[in-house]
């Protein structure tokens, strides 16, 4: 069954259901909260929501600690606000995709309790266990720093079980056929519900091979991931994955399939690692050697592109002087980092709330080949708290007006605390006098994802880095159905002024119209046009004058 490839030109928002509006007072946001907010998610020109883990849970690890995969975590709601949830977003027009966690489940999971209890509990094979604890049980940890080992040894069980993660999230043995079975109708159980889509949690774990005698580089069984892809569009044939995989391009083709036929799309960590080091550095350099490296081959496959998520900005794959570049530029404080990897900020207060870069950032978010992935909170330039511990410090509440709670909740305590007072506080940075600026960031990124949204080109197209003597400047060329637009940007301080060859199918020299301004751009005598960037300045174009575009687009 064939998709309709609706993933290549969607706008993704990441939205963590406790995070975003609480209905009832309680301090945690629910899912009738979630609902009454589709209104706003529809008018920013969202069309795919994205929700972090709402399944039961004890919340130990912000709900990436499974206790119940065919149920609503209490806090959150019902099923039934689940699916209302669900029924509004497709009378907008939105679709769902919901975090799919089976690495591993909560130590309080059904399943482990009885794993644990009786060596012949059906659930026992279940996981991965050893009665000795195996060499390599200081290597491998996820959370260096926090983690100690990944076996530990428990009392009940008189055997030492495997964890990539915290000691309470117990690796369940993916190898097993009855696991996986379990696994196709968890998802088949949730897209009966109304989701299209799975963002999957630690793909390369989930299809590693696991055991004591296992060494630190398993081999994968990729074949899951075509099980998974195949079970799905079998159920719903629009239905997809997005993995999660910090790993190096060469092995990330190989979860897209060698026919394209496993993965639809996946999260393009060495892009982003490199587009951090361009923002630090104003060298685009290795940025671009890393699109020409992340090119996919089939035309199902697609990069899902973001800027800082829910988790650290992880640098490890970066050579040691970049990473230091990007860590003295983003995060010079040691409570700004973490893991001994990565920074723990949002963006905004990374780039000191720089209108200017900030807007520089969006826009190659929303340019570079992929689709666009939001996190909640990046259409008013949320800041962070570093008083929280880990990664909660980015996981604060929806900052809606500068009333209670940043209007979140009328909770006289919230989950955790809104972020108050200073430059990012609720008081001062908020959707509802946001939206009554005209030349505010939550207005400026409506209109940014609006055009994005008219430029299929980026999600479909065949593009190249267009060649340019400044290293400063990335200039990328997209074509599709006879339709070419080219991207410019600054990433330096200073302006800059570049030249370069923007020909059309035919290979003649035409004239660029500016899709964010009256700024057109004709080729000189030379044939190549020169454009003159402010510091950390960006420009749409599109080939062909307006004439020309508006025939086409009639056509």
């Amino acid at each position: 069954m064939i998709t309709d490839l609706w993933y290549k030109n969607a706008i993704v928002y990441c939205v963590a259901v406790e995070s975003f509006m609480d209905s009832d007072g309680d301090g945690v946001g629910d899912f009738r909260g979630l609902t009454r907010r589709l209104d706003y998610l529809h008018g920013l020109g969202v069309t795919a929501i994205w929700l972090m883990p709402f399944q039961t849970s004890p919340g130990r690890d912000d709900g990436y600690d499974v206790s119940d995969y065919y149920n609503v975590d209490e806090r959150f709601g019902t099923l039934g606000d689940f699916v209302e949830f669900t029924h509004g977003c497709k009378q907008r027009g939105m679709r769902v995709l919901i975090d799919l966690v089976v690495n591993h489940t909560s130590d309080e999971h059904p399943w482990f309790k009885s794993a644990r209890s009786d060596p012949k509990s059906p659930y026992r094979d279940w996981y991965v266990w050893s009665k000795k604890k195996p060499k390599n049980a200081d290597k491998g940890m996820v959370f260096p720093g926090v983690q100690t080992t990944t076996w530990t040894y428990d009392e009940a069980a008189k055997a030492y079980y495997f964890h990539r993660f915290y000691d309470f999230q117990p690796d369940l043995n993916t190898a097993s056929p009855l696991v996986q079975a379990e696994l196709l109708k968890i998802m088949g159980f949730w897209i009966q519900l109304g989701v299209s889509g799975f963002r999957m949690d630690a793909v390369p774990f989930v299809i590693a091979e696991k055991g004591p005698d296992v060494g630190l580089e398993p081999p994968s069984d990729f074949s899951m991931l075509r099980s998974f892809r195949e079970f799905l569009q079998w159920r719903k044939g629009d239905s997809i994955i997005l993995g999660e995989a910090n790993i190096v391009p060469k092995e990330a083709m190989k979860y897209f399939g060698d026919d394209g036929d496993r993965l639809q799309m996946m999260f393009n960590f060495h892009v982003n690692q490199r587009l951090f080091y361009a923002l630090a550095s104003g060298d685009s350099g290795p940025l671009a050697k890393g699109l020409n490296e992340t090119k996919t081959a089939y035309p199902t496959a697609q990069w899902g592109l973001f800027l800082r998520n829910h988790d650290e900005l992880d640098l490890g794959r970066l050579e040691p002087e970049q990473r230091q570049k990007v860590f003295d530029e983003f995060g010079p404080e040691k409570a700004m980092q973490l893991y001994d990897r990565g920074i723990r900020r949002r963006l905004a207060p990374m780039l000191k709330a720089d209108r200017r870069r900030l807007e520089l950032a969006y826009s190659l978010m929303f340019t570079l080949p992929g689709t666009p992935v939001m996190r909640y909170g990046d259409e008013i330039a949320m800041g962070d708290d570093l008083k929280l511990p880990e990664r909660y410090c980015a996981r604060t509440p929806m900052q809606w007006s500068n009333r209670k709670n940043g209007g979140f909740s009328t909770a006289e305590k919230t989950y955790l605390p809104a972020i108050s007072g200073g430059a990012f506080g609720f008081e001062t940075v908020n959707v509802a006098d946001q939206r009554r600026d005209p030349q505010s960031v939550f207005n400026w990124m409506e209109r940014i994802i609006r055009m994005r949204q008219e430029v299929p080109e980026i999600g479909w197209g065949e593009y190249r880095v267009l060649p340019v003597k400044d290293p400063a400047i990335l200039a990328l060329r997209y074509e599709w159905r006879g339709n070419v637009v080219v991207f410019l940007h600054n990433f330096d301080v200073e302006p800059k002024e570049v030249a370069f060859r923007a020909e059309g199918t035919d290979d003649e020299p035409a004239t660029l119209s500016n899709l964010l301004d009256e700024n057109h751009s004709d080729p000189g005598p030379d044939g190549r046009h020169h454009v003159v960037l402010e510091g950390y300045g960006y420009r749409w174009f599109r080939l062909g004058g307006l004439d020309d575009i508006l025939k086409r687009s009639e056509a």
